[in-house]
């Protein structure tokens, strides 16, 4: 029997279990450069258990929904945040840790502009653009030792809009 998951929009509240949204919703939080510039401080709780911070730059394939979901996957020793390098919107896909597995996945869909903060050690699906080019900067933990834990679904899980 094939498990059916609906996206939802990406907002922050639904998101907080997991981590961060990160986007330039509200008011900056002050202007700079002569006020030409709104900054938006410090969206994203980086939290890394040793190493440093790094910046990465993916390149990945678009997905179409609807998806097969079959990998989760988690970080145990930083934060994971990416970053859009366009307006498209990518696919999120979160779930609960469950006793050292993922629960009940969720997925959202992100708005034009928006990025997210995986928190440590939160299962989350592989990077899904739904449009070309696939292009996010990516900031995480740069350190020795693997710092990745895989989860394959026993079951068909396909996502749709």
């Amino acid at each position: 029997m094939t498990e059916v998951l609906k996206t939802r929009p990406l907002t922050a509240e639904a998101f907080a279990p997991f981590g961060d949204v990160l986007d330039t919703s509200g008011a900056p939080d002050k202007l700079i450069n002569a006020g030409l510039c709104g900054r938006y401080h410090d969206r994203a709780r980086l939290d890394f258990s040793d190493g440093r911070a790094g910046i990465s730059l993916f390149l990945a394939e678009p997905r179409r929904l609807p998806l097969r979901l079959d990998l989760v996957e988690r970080h145990p020793d930083g934060s994971q945040a990416f970053l859009p390098m366009t307006e498209a919107p990518f696919l999120v896909v979160v779930a609960p840790d469950i006793g050292g597995r993922p629960g009940q996945p969720l997925a959202f869909l992100t708005a034009p502009g928006q990025g997210v903060n995986y928190h440590r050690g939160v299962w989350h699906g592989v990077l899904c653009p739904l449009a070309a080019p696939g292009l996010f900067a990516v900031i995480d933990r740069i350190g020795a030792g693997p710092n990745l834990e895989e989860h394959h679904f026993d079951h068909e899980i396909r996502i749709e809009n």
